[in-house]
């Protein structure tokens, strides 16, 4: 018998391929057709297909593009579409008021827990690459499809979302990789030189130097920016994204709604002092290089050329990167395989432990899509 050790998601009971359990999804797509047509809010990009589910479960709205159709959810889509590996049948068959009381009334030992805040720390590695800085990264063995975590604008690897992805990814047994950008955490390199262009370089060398075999991109902001260029360039390895509050093209757009007058003044320093919360400092040094350097891996002007199945995830209260961009990423990819989550209540980091619990159900969710059409 399989071991049944307690893993930081839940028992780690394997579940076969194909059987019900793993199947469940199959229940739930068909009543996406029955929402009726609707207009999307102004700013979006096209008509789309939305399932508002609560807010005390995520507070979310989904986007298929494929289906092309808007309207709120009947209570019984409300607890059956949240992917549901560990959550079992209640949430699908039990309709809202039971299946979603009965999943928040019990800690069941199947729903995932947070990771925990201290870990024991493990050694760094470092890839070594002629003429380019070294690159800091930590990868974990396992199964295919492997997993890759691309951060954000100077985060490093070490972040919630980055942790937790490799926590899950334990307690499946999938390879994962997380690693610093050159000029960022413990990486070789100068942040001052660094630029979009060197970054993806820098995705790509983890692509090509570390991963093995199909890998399914999880993109954070930049990230989710870079993991589209990767996947433009890496057609046959990558084979699936997930972005997190996608910021594609987002410093070039902010950097372009400034006053005339003040993108004069950035010029002559060199440096844009871009105000935000997030940083200690409560702006960051932005170089002018950096922003014109950017403008040449700008993405939403034409059709972005992925073909591969892409999900979305945006907090509504983003105050850095808009929702609607990633109703404009959605439009603008080719792939038809596109879904756009939308999280009422989250901001652009996403780390909130619903948020995380939403990342890695995708994540999974995404993994079965895969095994599915390979087998």
């Amino acid at each position: 018998m399989p071991s049944q050790a307690k893993t930081p998601w839940g028992t780690n009971r394997p579940i076969a391929r194909g059987s019900p359990e793993r199947r469940l999804s199959a229940h739930v797509r068909p009543q996406l057709k029955r929402f009726s047509k609707s207009r999307l809010p102004a700013g979006g990009a096209c008509a789309v297909l939305v399932t508002v589910r609560s807010e005390l479960l995520c507070g979310s709205a989904r986007y298929s593009r494929a289906s092309g159709k808007m309207a709120g959810a009947g209570m019984a889509t409300l607890g059956s579409w949240v992917p549901r590996r560990r959550w079992g049948r209640e949430a699908v068959f039990l309709g809202f008021y039971r299946g979603l009381s009965a999943l928040l009334a019990r800690k069941s030992e199947r729903t995932p827990r947070w990771v925990p805040a201290c870990r024991p720390k493990s050694s760094v590695s470092f890839l070594s690459r002629p003429d380019l800085p070294n690159l800091a990264y930590k990868k974990l063995k396992g199964k295919s499809p492997g997993i890759i975590f691309i951060p954000g604008y100077i985060s490093n690897m070490n972040g919630t979302k980055a942790l937790a992805i490799e926590e899950f990814c334990k307690s499946l047994g999938h390879a994962y990789i997380r690693f610093d950008y050159s000029g960022v955490g413990n990486s070789d390199g100068n942040l001052q030189e660094c630029t979009v262009g060197k970054w993806r370089k820098d995705v790509l060398s983890i692509i090509d130097d570390l991963a093995e075999g199909p890998q399914i991109l999880v993109g954070s902001s930049l990230g989710g920016w870079l993991m589209l260029h990767a996947a433009i360039a890496r057609p046959q390895k990558v084979v699936a994204l997930i972005g997190i509050a996608t910021a594609v093209d987002g410093l070039v757009i902010q950097f372009n709604q400034l006053p005339v007058e003040v993108k004069k003044e950035i010029e002559v320093k060199g440096v844009w002092s871009m105000p935000s919360k997030y940083s200690e400092k409560g702006v960051y040094d932005i170089q002018y290089s950096f922003i014109k350097e950017a403008e040449h891996h700008c993405l939403l002007h034409s059709p972005i050329p992925v073909n591969c199945p892409i999900r979305l995830l945006h907090g509504m209260k983003d105050d850095i990167v808009p929702w609607h961009t990633s109703i404009q990423v959605a439009d603008r990819v080719v792939s038809k395989d596109v879904d756009v989550i939308l999280r009422k209540n989250s901001d652009h980091r996403m780390k909130e432990k619903s948020d995380i619990q939403l990342l890695v159900y995708t994540i999974d969710d995404l993994i079965d899509k895969l095994s599915t059409v390979v087998n």
